[in-house]
C-alpha cells in the first residue's frame, strides 16, 4: 500500500463537492484540507466531507504542510491567481477547466509551474474516463482508419440570471468556456493538435456573453470538427468520430460510460461505467504523475492546454467578445 496523496480543495462550490466525492473512490487519496474565503463555508464543507483541516483563507490552505496537491475549484476568472498561489507554495495543482480566461493567462500560469518545477494539470476530467482511454487506443491502432471528421455538441437550457456565473461577463460567463471547451478539447485529442482554420458564429445574449454558438475547426490535413454549444438550448451531448474505415459514437461524451464502434458491417459496444463519480480518474492521474516524478501529464500536457486556450481565444475574437478583465 502506497502512502496516500494528501489533497486540499480550494473553493467550496458544486464542482468542489463533486471532486471531494470522487476522491472517496480512491484508496491512495486522502482529503485533508479545504480552503475558503470564510470560516463558515470552510467548516460546512469540512463537516460534510469529514475534512480535518478547514482554512478561512486560500493562503492558509496553500501553506498547509500536510497537503501534497490542491484542486482549484473557483470560478474561471480566479484560476490563474489561485493556482499561482498554490504553485508558489510548492503544491502540485489540478486546476479546473477552463484552465484560465485566455491564452495569455495560461501561458503565465504554465511559466510559473515550469520555472518552479511544480506539477500542474488542467482538470479536463472527461479525458481520463475509461471510455476516452479506450477511444484513444482505438484511434491509435487504426480501428476506424484515419479520423477525418468529428461532430460534437454540449448545450443545456439555463434561466438567465445576470448575477449567476453562466451569464456574468465579470466571471467569464457564456457557453464556450463552461461547456464548449469539452468539444474543443475533444477535437484536440482526436486530431492531435490545434486547428489551422476557425469559422464560427454566436448568439450573444442581453448580458453580453455567448448563449449559443457553432464553430468549425479545420485541422492541418483537412480534418474537420463541427461543434456547437449553448447555455440557453438543450442538445444531445453526443460525439461522433468519423474515419476512413468506420466511426465511433460516444453518447454523453463529456461523462461517457459507453461507446459504439462501427467498421464496415461490424459493430461493437464498449461498456465502461464509472467507478466512483468519474472525478476520481483525474485525481488518479495526478497521483500517478507525482509518484513518477513528472511535472505534467502525458494525457493532458500543458502545451496542449495552452493550445486549446488559444483556440478558444480565436473563436471569441471572431465574435468580438472580450471579458472586462482582458
Amino acid at each position: 500500500m502506497q502512502d496516500p496523496i494528501n489533497w486540499g480543495i480550494l473553493g467550496t462550490g458544486s464542482i468542489a463537492k463533486k471532486f471531494a466525492t470522487g476522491l472517496t473512490a480512491l484508496d491512495d487519496a486522502k482529503l485533508v484540507a479545504v480552503g475558503s474565503r470564510k470560516q463558515e463555508t470552510a467548516d460546512a464543507f469540512a463537516d460534510a466531507f469529514d475534512v480535518p483541516s478547514r482554512h478561512a483563507s486560500y493562503e492558509a490552505l496553500a501553506n498547509d504542510p500536510d497537503v501534497d496537491a490542491i484542486y482549484v475549484a473557483t470560478p474561471h476568472t480566479f484560476h490563474k491567481a489561485n493556482s499561482i498561489l498554490c504553485l508558489e507554495a510548492g503544491k502540485a495543482v489540478l486546476c479546473e477547466k477552463p484552465f484560465t480566461i485566455n491564452a495569455a493567462q495560461a501561458e503565465e500560469l504554465i511559466g510559473v509551474a515550469r520555472d518552479r518545477g511544480v506539477f500542474l494539470m488542467e482538470a479536463m476530467w472527461t479525458r481520463f474516463s475509461p471510455v476516452m482511454c479506450k477511444v484513444r487506443e482505438l484511434l491509435a491502432e487504426g480501428a476506424i482508419g484515419e479520423p477525418r471528421m468529428l461532430a460534437a455538441d454540449f448545450g443545456f437550457r439555463a434561466g438567465v440570471d445576470p448575477e449567476r456565473r453562466l451569464f456574468n461577463p465579470e466571471l467569464g460567463g457564456g457557453a464556450l468556456l463552461d461547456v464548449g471547451i469539452y468539444c474543443v478539447s475533444l477535437a484536440s485529442m482526436v486530431f492531435g493538435g490545434a486547428p489551422t482554420r476557425v469559422a464560427t458564429m454566436a448568439t450573444l445574449g442581453e448580458t453580453g456573453v455567448d448563449e449559443q454558438s457553432a464553430f468549425i475547426l479545420g485541422h492541418e490535413n483537412g480534418e474537420l470538427a463541427i461543434l456547437y454549444t449553448a447555455v440557453r438550448t438543450g442538445t444531445n451531448h453526443d460525439a461522433r468520430i468519423m474515419g476512413t474505415k468506420g466511426s465511433i459514437h460516444i453518447p454523453q461524451f463529456w461523462h461517457p460510460q459507453e461507446a459504439v464502434v462501427s467498421a464496415g458491417s461490424e459493430e461493437r459496444r464498449i461498456d465502461a461505467p464509472f467507478e466512483g463519480n468519474g472525478y476520481n480518474y483525474e485525481a488518479a492521474e495526478v497521483a500517478e504523475c507525482l509518484r513518477a516524478g513528472k511535472r505534467e501529464s502525458d494525457v493532458m500536457p500543458l502545451d496542449e492546454t495552452l493550445s486549446i486556450m488559444q483556440t478558444l481565444d480565436k473563436i471569441r475574437e471572431q465574435w468580438g467578445l472580450k471579458y472586462p478583465m482582458e
